[in-house]
């Protein structure tokens, strides 16, 4: 009987919340107060509950339109509350990007569409961050587990200096590259910026650390005349 009473009791507050919103206009779509995967369809001043799929969350900057999409996308503000999770293996929730099961793999997310995880990988050199459900540099996202990366050296001891490197652009380069020491045709390669390989300027070029690509030797101080002094060097 008093497990009767206290179910009444609690369906008789839903009832009396769902009844507490009061629609803004006539018509729309209008956020809930406090979770922010449920919204309203008002209708002739009639308002009607509704939920967006699990994972998704209602974006209300356009009451004319009814839309949920991904946290990427969408700004809850106070809106914290979220309905119960429906979990499946691999998916947190039903639909939304989220990070791959696999702790070590750090440049790889998952896509959940109904439940159902697809794997994604993020661009070279980048890792996912789960906070703000997006690819970013290891120095930036917030996962200690992937900051770390061993570092592998070429034969002649070169290694990949650790840190982002800015291109003549302003953007990070994905694949820096860097000048030999002792060689102005030869430089060096640091794919996604932990590994590193040998590369070489085509014949006649020499490679200029202020562009990041090779050029003509006349542009480079110290190697303008890397070649003539090759021919010397051939002949003697």
């Amino acid at each position: 009987m008093y497990t009767s009473i206290l179910c009444l009791t609690a369906l008789l507050a839903y009832c009396s919340g769902q009844g507490a919103f009061k629609c803004p206009q006539k018509n729309g779509y209008y956020p809930d107060a406090v979770q922010c995967d449920l919204y309203y369809h008002c209708q002739n001043g009639e308002a009607e509950e509704k939920l967006c799929p699990d994972g998704l969350l209602f974006d209300d900057t356009n009451p004319a339109k009814e839309r949920c999409d991904t946290s990427l996308n969408v700004e809850c503000g106070d809106r914290t509350e979220l309905q119960e999770p429906q979990s499946t293996e691999g998916c947190p929730r039903a639909n939304g990007y989220y990070q791959h099961s696999d702790p070590g793999a750090c440049d790889k997310f998952v896509n959940c569409i109904d439940g159902v995880p697809n794997e994604m990988s993020c661009p070279p050199g980048l890792i996912y961050d789960e906070e703000g459900s997006t690819c970013s540099w290891a120095s930036e996202a917030k996962r200690k587990d992937c900051i770390t990366t061993k570092r592998d050296s070429l034969d002649d001891g070169f290694k990949c200096p650790e840190g982002e490197v800015i291109g003549p652009n302003g953007r990070t380069l994905p694949h820096p590259t860097f000048s030999h020491p002792d060689d102005c045709q030869k430089f060096y390669i640091c794919r996604n910026g932990v590994t590193p390989q040998h590369g070489s300027c085509a014949a006649g070029l020499v490679y200029n650390e202020e562009i990041f690509k090779c050029d003509e030797p006349e542009n480079v101080p110290g190697c303008e005349n890397w070649y003539k002094d090759e021919d010397k060097k051939n002949k003697a």
